[in-house]
């Protein structure tokens, strides 16, 4: 399934309203650090591997579509 998710910088949230998620990240935006959290909180909430979540488009910016593989 594909999200269409929105990052905020300095918190720590993460909220899924149908395709949408809206997610607080604490990790700078250098060299991928908060992808990486915004991939591993998706996980989490999922309860799934990280390697079934992936960043589809937006890696450089605060809007991206991730694709989660179930």
């Amino acid at each position: 399934m594909r999200y269409q998710v929105s990052v905020k910088l300095r918190k720590d949230f993460i909220e899924v309203n149908g395709n949408t998620i809206t997610i607080g990240v604490t990790a700078p935006p250098e060299h991928g650090r908060a992808n990486e959290e915004v991939i591993r909180k998706i996980a989490e909430y999922f309860r799934i591997p990280r390697s079934s979540v992936r960043i589809l488009a937006g890696r450089g910016v605060k809007k991206k579509i991730i694709e989660v593989i179930a």
